[in-house]
């Protein structure tokens, strides 16, 4: 059976953005079966309509399911693998928050967007029983995701963490089109 790699974009993402096409064909290029889904409503994206629509997304998930996250993408799948009682391979999460800086979420529509996200609850440690591969990459410069996220992904899901120099929220207005360190560390959790 194939690997499976599920890419989510975040917060007015798509699937054509930034890194997400060179990733997807890097992958393929190796066998895998590899999706992108476009997130419904992106520019308003809620913690109630992503993650059933990445449960129903991926089926029944296995020991070869693996998953790769952007921004609010990698929330969704926290919150999606606090939901299932299986292993996965691993996950990669890119610019991935627990907090946001105040930049973020200083216009109050932001602000709205992005409170149910920051004051959820998120039971880190059912997730961080469905694998051991966990992998958090974050930007020295990134204006929305404040470095202390680093800690906390490697607190509380065991994530190794790599931090980049000048990637800025790693998205495709940052001028981000390729991403070797999340090839990388994907291809370290399936070999």
């Amino acid at each position: 059976m194939a690997k499976r790699v599920f890419i989510i974009h975040g917060w007015d993402g798509y699937p054509g953005e930034g890194w997400f096409p060179w990733l997807k064909n890097q992958l393929e290029e190796r066998g895998f079966k590899v999706f992108v889904p476009a997130m419904p409503e992106a520019g308003q994206p809620t913690i109630e309509r992503w993650v059933p629509f990445l449960a129903n997304l991926v089926g029944t998930p296995d020991e070869q399911t693996y998953f790769v996250g952007h921004s609010s993408g990698c929330q969704t799948i926290i919150r999606y693998l606090a939901t299932i009682d299986a292993t996965i391979g691993g996950a990669v999460f890119v610019a991935g928050f627990v907090t946001l800086t105040p930049l973020a979420t200083r216009e109050e529509e932001n602000r709205k967007i992005a409170e149910p996200w920051l004051t959820t609850p998120i039971d880190f440690g059912r997730a961080r029983r469905t694998s051991s591969n966990f992998v958090a990459i974050f930007s020295d410069n990134d204006e929305w995701v404040p470095p202390e996220n680093a800690r906390a992904y490697e607190e509380q899901l065991g994530a190794k963490t790599i931090v980049e120099h000048a990637k800025g929220h790693f998205s495709g207005s940052d001028g981000v089109t390729e991403l070797p360190s999340a090839l990388e560390a994907l291809l370290s959790m399936t070999s």
